[in-house]
């Protein structure tokens, strides 16, 4: 039943033991992984997305487009170097320019855990995972006798915010249900100087359940989800004016203690976007700009994809998990204008089939605990990786069936396939006598080249260029220290890796196209973290993040490295109301590639350092009520993440050569559990 009393701590119930109400550090819990609750407050004000939420963790950056759908960098790697599943699902984005990156379909809210495993360290969870994989799932567990749970969310704040939030669950101990819902809203914000940044946006999601737990090891289930939304972007000279997103999932699960075929688990999902970029939605067209005219532009993908494991545990030392997974997606677009514009309207052209992409895997993943203090983890999978581009151009001259083209426009079809090995070791011992944990690993890993490397808006979508574009291979040791105690929990982890053939955007200048192309690099950097009980009440926790790349091809910096950044927090909390600052650091940085990039941004020069203070509060009402609140960036500094895209000059905005940070953000935020 509902309480009304608040949750003081008494005297038998150790203050560290309640959460805390707000969040400012996620912490790495183990060995490479960081396990985080997507429900909890956190500062800055709560995530409106996916990648809203991961730049909360030590390691990640996001580079801001506008004010939502920003694109996650995690060690200075974004893209498909970051594997990132929801549900166990794949969601690709279909907008050539990254519009709609994976998370800009993720409310992190409806989920109820997300686990980050940092560098080529596991390899049950797809291909490709050169930087780190990203879940975000929800948890699902047998009635013991019919309940009902509500978990809900109400935030207001500064430019208009407003997000509502519902999780209900109900359930026999046959069968359960669940529905989810969210609806996340925001106005122009304004920088530090008071200057409007064009980044509004408007997105629902909702999601439904149904399963079936015959026993305390079986659970059947099936689940559909839709959403939709707006964006305006800074950086771009479209906006974001359809995010329709449907999606389908079937998973078994059934585990058999005490047998050595131990647990058996099976997926099938579908995901559909349907995303609509145009220049007259959220904005006028400018008569002085390279569309001066209404215009949009259509891009859609269907994915649908599979999994299914095995587990096997020989003894209580010695496991091994198992299994396949694989997917297929197509890409199509059409283009032209509004109903009654000078061009077409884009809902009655045909759509043109862009690319088909699709990858089969087999994996298995051995846990082997040798001794008392001692772990051995090491896993291996092979995928076969295929693509087909549609319409690729062909060079001038080129020679088909023995008859030159000369410079007659053409496109051809063509396909090209890939076999792709990955594996990784890793030791972990525990110091006796210490609750410390040492750990080492070394992993390998191929990434075949993304939809946007050969593709996307930045690429040559040329058939040589298809045909020349190497996959990336990563070879990376990681090492690191795990300390936990009563009072301290602290932790240090550093990487270093050699990428043969890494893709790099030359983003182009004046007559250059740009393109993707391969190159030799180095990669080091590592994290930090530590949260100390300074006495009953009082918390102190701090953390660093540095991340550093290297071209040695071509002798210059690897672009889109975020700086060296520190955040470092204070926090009294007496169990029923906590009051704590976060001071936000990141120094300058200097090197850069100017021109080259991503699939998702460029260098765009040198940026200084800054530093942003904020403060939140929170107040436990009851075991149900939880009210928080917070103030970002206090003294209202005007300042841009190094990691950015380049705004473009809009009529009415002050243009800047990144996009600004939002200046002073008041939030609150009232959450419900029931």
């Amino acid at each position: 039943m509902l309480a009304l009393a608040p949750a003081y701590a008494d005297q038998d119930t150790p203050l560290q033991t309640l959460p805390p109400i707000v969040v400012t550090a996620p912490m790495q819990e183990k060995p490479l992984t960081v396990i985080t609750d997507p429900k909890a407050p956190r500062q800055p004000v709560p995530a409106s997305d996916g990648a809203d939420f991961l730049k909360t963790i030590p390691g990640f950056s996001t580079i801001r487009k506008g004010g939502s759908n920003g694109d996650p960098v995690l060690r200075g790697m974004a893209g498909s170097r970051l594997n990132i599943l929801v549900d166990g699902g794949q969601v690709g984005g279909g907008c050539p320019s990254r519009m709609d990156p994976p998370t800009a379909y993720v409310s992190p809210q409806l989920y109820d855990r997300v686990t980050v495993i940092k560098g080529p360290q596991t390899v049950l969870y797809g291909p490709g995972n050169s930087a780190g994989t990203v879940l975000f799932e929800r948890d699902f567990k047998r009635y013991a006798s019919p309940g009902i749970s509500v978990d809900g969310s109400l935030l207001g704040g500064s430019a208009g915010r407003n997000d509502q939030t519902i999780d209900l669950r109900a359930g026999t101990p046959d069968v359960y249900m669940a529905v989810d819902a969210n609806h996340t809203h925001a106005q122009d914000y304004k920088d530090g100087d008071g200057n409007h940044v064009h980044s509004s946006w408007d997105r629902w999601n909702a999601n439904a359940a149904l399963g079936w737990t015959p026993d305390d090891d079986t659970r059947i289930e099936l689940s559909a989800g839709k959403g939709n939304g707006q964006a305006a972007y800074a950086f771009s000279g479209m906006d974001g004016a359809q995010f329709l997103h449907d999606s389908a999932g079937l998973k078994l699960e059934h585990e058999r203690p005490g047998a050595i075929f131990s647990r058996i688990e099976a997926q099938l999902y579908y995901n559909y976007i349907d995303h609509v970029m145009d220049n007259y939605t959220l904005r006028h067209p400018s008569p002085s700009s390279m569309m001066p005219m209404a215009m949009a532009s259509d891009v859609d993908r269907r994915t649908v994809g599979g999994r299914v494991a095995a587990t096997f545990a020989w003894t209580e030392a010695l496991s091994l998990v198992t299994g396949m997974d694989g997917s297929t997606s197509i890409n199509r677009s059409r283009m032209g204008g509004p109903a009654g514009g000078r061009l077409p309207d884009y809902r009655d052209q045909p759509w043109q089939r862009d690319a088909r992409m699709g990858s089969l895997g087999l994996f298995g993943e051995l846990s082997w605990n040798m001794a008392e203090r001692d772990r051995l983890i090491s896993g291996a999978r092979m995928d076969r990786a295929q693509v087909r581009g549609y319409d690729l151009a062909l060079p001038a001259n080129a020679i088909m069936g023995g008859m030159s083209m000369g410079n007659v426009a053409a496109g051809v079809d063509a396909s090209r396939s890939s076999t792709l090995p990955a594996g990784f070791v890793r030791y972990e011992h525990d110091l006796a006598a210490q609750p410390v944990t040492f750990y080492a690993g070394i992993g390998y890993v191929q990434r075949f080249p993304d939809y946007w490397e050969l593709f996307g808006r930045h690429a040559d979508k040329s058939l040589p260029s298809f045909l020349r574009l190497q996959p990336e291979q990563t070879t990376q040791l990681d090492v690191g220290l795990q300390y936990n105690d009563t009072r301290l929990k602290a932790w240090v982890s550093g990487y270093l890796g050699v990428v043969h053939d890494f893709i790099v955007m030359d983003y182009g200048t004046g007559m250059t196209a740009s393109q993707a192309s391969n190159v030799n690099a180095r990669i080091a950097g590592g994290e930090a973290g530590l949260v100390y009980s300074l006495g009953a009440r009082w918390k102190a926790d701090a953390t660093l993040a540095w991340a550093w790349g290297q071209n040695q091809s071509e002798h210059r910096p690897l672009p889109q490295m975020p700086p060296l950044e520190t955040r470092l927090g204070l926090t009294y909390d007496t169990g029923a109301w906590s009051v704590g600052g976060l001071w936000r650091i990141a120094a300058a940085q200097h090197r850069v590639a100017v021109g080259q990039g991503n699939i998702v941004g460029q260098d765009l020069g040198p940026s200084g350092g800054f530093g942003v203070f904020s403060l939140n509060g929170g107040y436990r009402v009851s075991r149900a009520l939880t009210l928080s609140a917070g103030i970002d960036n206090l003294f209202d500094k005007t300042y841009a993440e190094h990691v950015n895209a380049a705004s473009v000059g809009l009529v009415g905005y002050v243009n800047t050569v990144r996009v600004n940070e939002p200046g002073r953000t008041l939030w609150m935020k009232l959450d419900i559990k029931y």
